[in-house]
């Protein structure tokens, strides 16, 4: 048995080849150095094969694109010069994207998520988590009145199950030289989901967004059979909207307290990430 097949969260092997039933608008954020890496070469033969297959393919290549990601005051709307103004970054963010007043790299990020029916975001795992370039892509565009926040005429809270990008789905796709068992429910390095469950849970379901479970090539230093992991990420592809998402508890349908804990009643006397996930559901 191979690497891939060995890792569950890499690869899934089922009876039949199923395939995604619509054509869609899909963006794919990368985040990799290295144009001509592992991770280039999967990201280019991932979208040449979700263009092939009818999709529309929007591209957010982070260093091709020498994108910043340092979140400062003209993020808020103020100007570098302007030192007497306090930088509220949260209030002012929301501000500066209600007032249409965001730098334009910014907002047109915005623009490609709000166009995409599905988030494919591709990174390798570094010191267990994602590269500096993408979480302050994070930082910059996922904010206050765009991402999440309050609705300013129903004062309903934009997160979780009410988030703003409900009915969207989000997919990351990661390489990590860990080998298959460090990363399962055993491993030393942690499970993968928990590993990743601030990108998952904390920023994918926290806006809305139906998240899929990751795409993971675990030893991808030692890779030796480069066609099996592009046919292996292919195959995900094929079910991006078929797929069940992970069944990650609501917010606002009594699981959790007004304290936001989980109420005495849902799985009493577990504790740990594990339990914002309905095993129920996911069972």
């Amino acid at each position: 048995m191979s690497v891939l097949e060995k890792c569950t969260l890499g690869r899934d092997h089922g009876p039949m080849r199923q395939s995604t039933t619509k054509t869609a608008t899909i963006l794919w954020v990368s985040a990799h150095p290295e144009p001509l890496s592992l991770n280039g070469s999967l990201r280019r033969d991932a979208i040449a094969y979700l263009r092939e297959s009818g999709h529309t393919v929007l591209e957010s290549d982070l260093y091709a694109m020498g994108w910043d990601p340092v979140l400062r005051a003209p993020d808020g709307g103020h100007s570098p010069e302007e030192t007497a103004h306090t930088f509220h970054v949260s209030a002012d963010t929301r501000s500066a994207y209600l007032a249409d007043a965001q730098p334009p790299e910014v907002a047109r990020e915005q623009e490609k998520i709000r166009r995409a029916d599905a988030v494919v975001v591709q990174f390798p795992l570094w010191w267990y988590g994602m590269p500096a370039i993408l979480k302050g892509w994070f930082d910059r565009v996922f904010v206050n009145g765009f991402a999440f926040g309050i609705d300013s005429a129903t004062r309903r809270r934009l997160r979780f199950e009410q988030g703003p990008f409900t009915g969207k789905r989000a997919l990351v796709v990661t390489t990590l030289g860990d080998r298959p068992r460090s990363i399962g429910p055993r491993g030393k390095s942690g499970e993968l989901r928990e590993l990743l469950f601030g990108l998952l849970h904390g920023t994918f379901a926290y806006t809305g967004m139906s998240v899929l479970p990751p795409w993971a090539l675990p030893s991808a230093d030692r890779l030796s059979d480069y066609e099996e992991a592009r046919d292996g990420l292919r195959e995900r592809l094929d079910r991006l909207f078929i797929d069940e998402p992970i069944p990650y508890r609501p917010q606002f349908t009594g699981d959790y307290t007004e304290e936001w804990e989980l109420a005495p009643h849902v799985d009493p006397g577990e504790s740990g990430l594990r339990v914002h996930v309905d095993r129920e559901a996911e069972a």
